[in-house]
């Protein structure tokens, strides 16, 4: 019933609570849940073991419209994290171990604190991760960020979902893919993914539809392969990641009535084997207001880290306030523990 009624609305999945009633319809997966699934194979209840890596997500505005995007991200959003939750994002930096910062979005670099945010980072000498759209780089105002990037070592994961332009504009929109094959031949002139050099340049695969990432491994050689002799072009290394459940592209599946099949199949193809390297396990995500959430899909679904009902703001914890604490589970983490798993940095088993 709820996934009619969905089908029925004009903008069917316009909020957290509606997501999560959907991915919780027994209608959909009968006595499948995650939780039910975990107990099957003896998994017990999720908790975070260390902290690594602190990953933000500044905000909803981008300068793209991706069909796939779980942050439903886009030029008229107006999202984004102020000067002084980065501020406090920059001192939670200072007085914690983690050893990796993740800036993610919409498009990160479009937030005003985006570069007082790197600079902060670098100086503590954390590795520094910006998760970008390759398109941004050669958008009006931003033509120099290619050459900040690789002043301040910044590693760049960028999506790339198909090496034919055909595939990619599918999920991107028209002429995305000529624009990033642009932005990455300008970043290797910079240096990145060049043989001896520090700067990273990893590219992310997406589906294009409702299967599951191929072989992660055997599709980077057909990448690097394919890149290299039609344009001439180096990245060092490919991460498959499994579309999410979530936003718009939860909105897409209910629109094309694929829902309850995808959901099928994540619940299917789960894999034991993912559990160990699940992403959440050692990460915290910050959404643009300095609340915690175990990993950036629980972001957009607002499943948050709360203690004794309270949500845990940046301003507030240390490292040793987040180990140990369950994490917070629903039907859409069927999308990381489904085949070889997927997480930021790509699959989880071979």
């Amino acid at each position: 019933m709820i996934l009619k009624t969905l089908q029925r609305q004009a903008h069917p999945l316009a909020s957290p609570v509606q997501q999560i009633e959907l991915l919780q319809d027994p209608n959909v997966l009968g006595t499948g849940r995650f939780v039910e699934v975990l107990k099957q194979n003896s998994v017990p209840r999720l908790s975070r073991r260390e902290l690594t890596t602190l990953q933000i997500n500044v905000g909803k505005v981008c300068n793209q419209t991706c069909g796939h995007c779980h942050v439903d991200a886009g030029p008229d959003r107006r999202e984004a994290m102020s000067s002084e939750t980065a501020d406090q994002v920059i001192d939670f930096l200072r007085r914690s171990q983690v050893r990796t910062f993740d800036i993610t979005g919409g498009a990160p670099e479009m937030n005003a604190s985006f570069r007082k945010l790197v600079m902060a980072a670098r100086e503590l000498n954390k590795e520094v991760i910006d998760r970008c759209n390759l398109t941004i780089l050669l958008a009006n105002g931003f033509t120099d960020l290619p050459q900040f990037l690789a002043k301040n070592q910044v590693q760049i994961i960028a999506s790339l979902p198909c090496y034919l332009e055909s595939n990619c504009d599918a999920q991107r929109g028209d002429g995305v893919f000529q624009k990033s094959i642009q932005a990455i031949q300008l970043l290797n002139e910079l240096g990145y993914a060049q043989d001896g050099s520090p700067l990273q340049l990893n590219l992310v695969y997406n589906p294009v539809g409702t299967g599951l990432p191929p072989d992660q491994g055997k599709l980077e050689n057909d990448y690097r392969e394919q890149l290299l002799s039609r344009y001439g072009i180096h990245f060092n290394r490919l991460f498959t990641i499994t579309n999410m459940p979530v936003s718009r592209y939860l909105d897409d599946l209910v629109r094309r009535q694929k829902y309850a099949d995808y959901m099928h199949k994540l619940v299917n193809h789960f894999n034991p084997a993912t559990i160990d390297g699940l992403m959440c396990r050692s990460l915290v995500s910050v959404d643009w207001n300095g609340f915690l959430f175990d990993c950036d899909f629980n972001q957009m679904l607002d499943l948050s880290i709360e203690v004794s009902r309270k949500r845990l703001h940046i301003s507030q914890v240390t490292d040793e306030d987040l180990i140990g604490l369950p994490i917070a589970t629903d039907n859409h983490c069927f999308g990381c523990t489904a085949g070889c798993g997927s997480s930021c940095t790509g699959s989880l088993t071979a």
